[in-house]
């Protein structure tokens, strides 16, 4: 008789002599043999953490690893905004990377590794042989409010800075042209002549 060339689930399982779910088991233990997995969790915020948010990512990480057949060999849960570029966690998976640690980088969904220049990261990982798989394909409901404290911090840093430029160079030369006008016996570029520089200017 005439073996065929693939067999169903069902078929394997009665021939092998287990159950089919055991038999769906070993299959996709199969699927990823020797796949070596990092899992990258990460949360925004330290009440996040404390509510439990991050070990409960990380938790079904690791679940969505094993049901893929994966062999985790890094676990990396951290606590850091998505536009922070100076993530420890991230910069150790990135470093093992480049030593060809892994060959899978598994997230729960893009956001998690990057708020901006999820290509570039994905990208610079293809480098080394590294794919980047999600977990899931939406993110959670709290997404919008995580993303408004992202921005929020984005304005905050830009703000800081400019204010920081204003109250050196930036300040001097106003005051340097407020002079010169009343020197020139002009009014204030401002509109009043006795108006502070920091509140007069945008």
């Amino acid at each position: 008789m005439d073996m065929e060339e693939y067999l169903s689930i069902g078929k394997a399982a009665k021939i092998l002599g287990v159950t089919p779910k055991i038999m769906r088991l070993l299959t996709k233990r199969q699927v990823g043999f020797g796949t070596r997995c990092v899992v990258y969790a990460r949360v925004s915020s330290a009440k996040q953490s404390r509510d439990g948010n991050l070990e409960r990512q990380k938790e079904r990480l690791l679940e969505e690893a094993q049901k893929r057949g994966y062999d985790p060999v890094l676990v990396v849960a951290e606590q850091a905004s998505g536009i922070n570029d100076k993530r420890r966690g991230l910069w150790r998976v990135l470093h093992l990377a480049e030593k060809r640690g892994f060959d899978v980088l598994l997230i729960e969904f893009p956001d998690r590794l990057a708020r901006f220049g999820y290509r570039y990261l994905t990208e610079y990982l293809r480098a080394f042989d590294v794919r980047v798989e999600t977990a899931r394909d939406m993110p959670p409901a709290s997404f919008e409010e995580e993303l408004t404290r992202d921005l929020i911090t984005i304005l905050t840093v830009f703000s800081a800075r400019l204010y920081g430029r204003r109250s050196k160079g930036f300040r001097k030369k106003i005051t340097d042209t407020i002079q010169e006008h009343h020197e020139k016996g002009g009014e204030s570029p401002f509109g009043h002549s006795h108006e502070d520089p920091d509140s007069a200017a945008p």
